[in-house]
């Protein structure tokens, strides 16, 4: 997910996403996260918890949300919106994976064929009965091959029997896609191979049911009067670009979980504001994922509120995206020089502050293994910072094209003081090492995902978080047909090891072929630029209880209350 989720988004969310292992979970040393084990007690009995009378939840975003629609959404401001207003089959608490919608699950003896049962309890935000047909339509607007704009998760599917033939054209009957109802309260999903990581994805907002309704409306995802949703929360009003407003879903099967009434959002894209806001009382937490952190700020922070101050790893990477199809990128070698041509260490050391880990492959720690994680079983570094090497790679490259001098460069990024701040470091190291003068150019958030979805750029700035703890969500998004290959990476190799591991039951033998991939992605491609590994820092309040974060770095405020204070 993209991060710009993240997630990469953001991814993730970068981001993370999407959710992070146990050493990144929601208890122990997270800060921000603690409290989510904590009871609050209405009674007020002495010695107890008592819970403050008014529950609205108070926060920024950095961003507006890009859209309100599960099959198009890619990034984080619109996972932790659609984590509030929707939910799928299993949801997501801390590491754990509960039931949602869904209230029990089977998995055959071969691992291809899941049936989820549905809460007969599980309604719409209009009381109709949320039912396995609604999952069916959700599921055939993300894969129809006629939708537009083209969901960018479709792929997320493929392990649907038939999911992919359907969305490339191939089959036209979405009846022969491995998803049906049995009835309307059981649904059963049959894979083309066991994927562990299934029921996982199923709490994945592109996993999400729709409702019926959305037909023939096309806008029913920006206007929230017209959007019916299933989770805890429902979108009570929106001024685009200035906030928003949920209220509790009094129709969410689960709503005396349900402790918060209000949750308000401001849209405020300056870090230093938001991080003052928290300080005059005005928000109850700040940073990300939501919201930001300058990063000159934290050491004053860690001394001014080092117990509302939390900075633990996430499972995402920051990272430089190179459009292979743009000059002078189409060039490996110089894609190589300005990867090698950076000083990470001086980076997170001088500019990030915030304990980042310099980033010399794309898979970041914090992600499953065979027995342990990925990113030891298959250590790093896949490439070195080398400026000698770099120049000599740019010589031939420029050789190679038959450039005298580059092209003008130009790198993009989104409104972000922090984003701002690394650009312009990285831009003095190529400038210095490399002779290279490089454009630094700012955009708003949807122009500038709007850009590197049609590929209208050079070089951007991005972050990816998991979709779900497993390495190939770092993996398949860079094949060659993938919504998320913004770098328009084309490499037979790649893409038959991708293929290969979807069919593989060896879980040793799905790692190796990860890998490999992401040698050729880094090591030989260079596709992509990778920078540093994040933390994400946060400050919350004291009263603030009942906040989760996943592996990914994704935060939860469904189960969140107040304490009076």
């Amino acid at each position: 997910m993209k991060k710009s989720k993240s997630l990469l988004l953001l991814l993730t969310l970068v981001l993370a996403v999407g959710t992070l292992l146990s050493a990144c979970g929601s208890n122990g040393g997270n800060g921000a996260a603690n409290g989510g084990n904590n009871k609050a007690s209405d009674s007020g009995n002495s010695g107890e918890e008592k819970l403050a009378a008014d529950q609205t939840l108070r926060l920024n975003a950095a961003a507006d949300v890009p859209t309100f629609d599960p099959a198009l959404a890619q990034d984080n401001q619109a996972h932790l919106a659609l984590s509030l207003m929707y939910e799928g089959l299993a949801r997501l608490e801390g590491n754990k994976e509960l039931p949602g919608v869904a209230e029990k699950w089977e998995v055959s003896d071969d691992g291809l064929t899941y049936t989820f049962h549905l809460r007969k309890d599980a309604k719409w935000s209009n009381g109709d009965a949320v039912t396995a047909n609604d999952f069916l339509f959700a599921w055939e607007r993300v894969l129809n091959p006629n939708s537009k704009p083209a969901p960018p998760y479709a792929y997320q599917l493929y392990y649907i029997k038939n999911a992919e033939q359907y969305n490339k054209g191939e089959i036209t009957d979405f009846s022969q896609v491995g998803a049906k109802a049995v009835d309307d309260y059981t649904l059963q999903v049959e894979l083309n191979n066991p994927t562990p990581y299934f029921v996982n994805l199923t709490a994945f907002y592109t996993y999400f049911p729709v409702h019926s309704s959305v037909k023939g409306n096309d806008k029913w995802a920006t206007d929230p009067s017209t959007m019916i949703t299933n989770g805890p929360f429902v979108l009570k009003s929106r001024v685009p670009g200035q906030s928003m407003e949920y209220v509790k879903n009094d129709h969410y099967w689960a709503k005396d979980e349900i402790k918060l009434n209000t949750i308000k959002f401001t849209i405020v894209n300056s870090a230093a504001t938001e991080v003052l806001s928290y300080k005059n009382g005005e928000l109850d937490r700040a940073g990300m994922p939501n919201g930001n952190i300058p990063a000159d700020q934290i050491p004053i922070l860690k001394q001014e509120l080092p117990n509302e101050l939390a900075l633990p790893s996430i499972a995402n990477v920051y990272y430089y995206e190179f459009n292979t199809e743009a000059e002078p990128f189409t060039n490996a070698k110089i894609r190589k020089a300005f990867a090698m041509a950076i000083s990470r260490q001086d980076l997170v050391d001088k500019i990030t502050l915030g304990g980042q880990i310099p980033a010399y492959g794309f898979v970041p720690p914090g992600m499953k293994g065979v027995n342990d994680e990925f990113r030891k079983e298959h250590s790093e570094p896949l490439f070195s910072e080398n400026v000698e090497e770099a120049k000599k790679l740019l010589q031939e490259g420029m050789q190679e094209e038959g450039y005298t001098t580059l092209p003008e460069i130009t790198l993009i990024y989104n409104t972000d003081e922090n984003h701002k701040k690394l650009a312009t470091a990285i831009a003095d190291m190529w400038k210095k090492n490399l002779g290279v003068d490089v454009k630094l150019e700012n955009q708003e958030w949807q122009v500038f995902l709007d850009n590197r979805t049609n590929g209208n750029f050079q070089i951007a700035r991005a972050g990816w978080v998991p979709d779900y703890n497993d390495p190939m969500t770092f993996i398949d998004m860079w094949t060659t047909n993938s919504g998320n290959n913004k770098i328009r990476l084309k490499n037979e190799e790649y893409d038959k090891l991708v293929a290969d591991t979807y069919k593989e039951a060896d879980n040793q033998k799905r790692m190796d072929n990860m890998a490999r991939a992401e040698e050729i992605l880094i090591k030989e491609e260079m596709g992509v630029m990778p920078i540093y590994y994040y933390v994400q820092p946060s400050l919350t309040k004291p009263y603030l209880k009942g906040v989760t974060m996943d592996y990914s770095g994704a935060v939860y405020y469904d189960r969140a209350y107040l304490l009076e204070h």
